[in-house]
C-alpha cells in the first residue's frame, strides 16, 4: 500500500524511502527517532516510507502504516528468521527492497547504519540510480568482531561494504561534532558529512515537569534518581549500582530489561542497596511517564562509546530534568549534556566520582532544579523533532539539487 497524500491543498516535493533496522513498538534510540522523523517530515512535505525488520522471529513479512494527521506513511517489516549478532537476518529483504522502490517510487533512499541490511543497495540498479542519504547513528566497533570467533571472519567484508556505502553516499549524517570527529570509520568521508543532532517531539503540556517540584521537597526526602534503557554491558548500570551504595540518600527506579538484569539484582542485594532500588523491567508507556513524573533527574552511566547519543537524555530534557552521564570521549552524550549548564558529566567507569556527583546533585536542590530548566530551554531550542526535520529537508534539497 502507497503513503496516501497529504490532506492539505499542496503537494509534497519529495518522497523519501528510509531503510532501518527495526522500528517501534521495538523500543531503540534509532527506531524511535526513525518513527518520529517520518511524522515530522509531513509538515515540511516529505513524504517518508520505511522498509525495516520485524523486531519478531517470523517467516512473513507485514505491512503496515504510520498515521499522521497529514498523511498515511507505509511501513514494511521484513520477515526476520535469526539475528547474526547485532545483525538482522531477513532473506526476503532484497525483493521487499524492490517492491518498495517500485510502489512508492522516492526521489531520495535514507540508510540508517548501523544495518547490514543497507548494503544491498549496492547490487539494486534501481536503487544505485537514486541519490543516497546514509545517516550514521553509532560505528559498529572493532570488539564486536572481536567477541567471537565466528565473526572474526566476517570483519573485513562488513568493512568492505560499509566503506561502499559511504563512497556512495551523497551526504553523510553523524549526530554530534564529536561523534564524528572520533569515528574512524567516517575520516575519509568527513568532506560529506553534516551534524544533525537526534530529536523527539516536544511532550504533551502535562507529562512537562519544569520546575520539577525538587527544590521544594524537603531536603531529608531521598534523590529520586531513574535510568532508563536496556540491562546490557555497555550501559555501565553496575557501575551506577556501585556508586548508590556510597549515596544512601538516592532511590533508583532502573527501566529496562536484558540479558544482565539477574547478575544486576544479584549486585544490588550484595551492596545492600535492593530496599533503594526498584527493577522495573519492560514498562507501558503510561507507567514511564509516570516514572518521569516521580523523578528529580536521570542518570546515563554508559561506559562505552556505542552510546552514541542518547536519545533518553532528551526524554528527561523535554520534561524539565536534570541529567548526569559518563564522560565517553567521543560520544555525543557530553555535547547533550553540558557540564554544571543542563546536568553533570563525570569520569566514565568510576563509582565514586559518580557517588559524588548524585551526593552534589542531592545536596543543592535548587541547582537541580536550574539544570533541569536549563536542559528544557536547550531541548526547546536545538533538539525537538521539528529543527530536526527542517535540518534534514535542508540537506535532501542540497541533495536533489546536485543529483544526476
Amino acid at each position: 500500500m502507497s503513503a496516501s497524500p497529504p490532506s492539505d491543498e499542496s503537494s509534497p516535493s519529495l518522497r523519501v524511502l528510509h531503510i532501518g533496522k527495526y522500528f517501534p513498538p521495538f523500543r531503540g534510540g534509532m527506531e524511535t527517532y526513525l518513527r518520529d522523523l517520518m511524522r515530522a517530515m509531513t509538515d515540511v512535505q516529505v513524504i517518508s516510507s520505511a522498509l525495516v525488520h520485524d523486531h519478531r522471529r517470523s517467516f512473513r513479512s507485514r505491512a503496515s502504516t504510520l498515521t499522521t494527521a497529514r498523511s498515511e506513511l507505509t511501513i514494511l517489516r521484513a520477515a526476520r528468521w535469526i539475528n547474526l549478532s547485532f545483525a538482522p537476518i531477513s532473506p526476503g529483504f532484497p525483493l521487499l527492497f524492490l517492491r518498495m522502490l517500485r510502489q512508492e517510487k522516492p526521489d531520495i533512499l535514507h540508510f540508517h547504519l548501523p544495518n547490514a541490511s543497507t548494503f544491498w543497495a549496492l547490487i539494486i540498479p534501481k536503487a544505485r540510480r537514486l541519490p543516497w542519504v546514509v545517516h550514521w547513528h553509532s560505528d559498529v566497533p572493532e570488539t564486536v568482531f572481536a567477541s567471537h570467533w565466528w565473526l572474526r571472519p566476517l570483519a573485513l567484508p562488513y568493512r568492505a561494504l560499509e566503506r561502499a556505502l559511504l563512497r556512495r553516499a551523497a551526504r553523510i549524517i553523524a549526530t554530534s561534532p564529536p561523534y564524528l570527529r572520533s569515528s574512524p570509520f567516517l575520516a575519509a568521508f568527513r568532506g560529506k558529512c553534516r551534524v544533525i543532532p537526534l530529536g523527539l517531539p516536544s511532550p504533551a503540556p502535562t507529562h512537562t515537569c519544569a520546575g520539577n517540584k525538587t527544590a521544594s521537597r524537603g531536603p531529608d526526602e531521598p534523590l529520586r534518581l531513574l535510568a532508563v534503557g536496556r540491562l546490557s554491558y555497555y550501559k555501565g548500570f553496575s557501575v551506577l549500582l556501585e556508586a548508590l551504595s556510597q549515596a544512601p540518600d538516592v532511590e533508583l527506579q532502573l527501566v529496562g530489561d536484558g540479558e544482565r538484569r539477574d547478575e544486576l539484582q544479584a549486585l544490588a542485594s550484595e551492596l545492600s542497596i535492593d530496599s533503594r532500588v526498584r527493577f522495573r523491567g519492560s514498562i507501558s508507556d503510561e507507567e514511564l511517564e509516570a516514572a518521569w513524573a516521580w523523578c528529580d533527574c536521570l542518570c546515563l552511566p554508559s561506559i562505552e562509546r556505542s552510546e552514541a547519543f542518547g536519545i533518553v537524555l532528551l526524554e528527561a530534557m523535554s520534561r524539565g530534568k536534570a541529567c548526569i552521564v559518563s564522560d565517553i570521549h567521543g560520544s555525543g552524550m557530553g555535547w547533550v549534556v553540558e557540564e554544571g549548564v543542563t546536568g553533570l558529566v563525570v569520569e566514565s567507569r568510576n563509582a565514586q566520582a559518580l557517588s559524588e556527583g548524585l551526593q552534589a546533585l542531592n545536596s543543592d536542590r535548587a541547582a537541580l532544579d536550574r539544570m533541569g530548566r536549563a536542559g528544557q530551554r536547550k531541548f526547546q531550542d536545538q533538539l525537538d523533532i521539528a529543527r530536526s526535520a527542517r535540518q534534514v529537508k535542508t540537506l535532501y534539497q542540497d541533495v536533489t539539487a546536485h543529483a544526476g
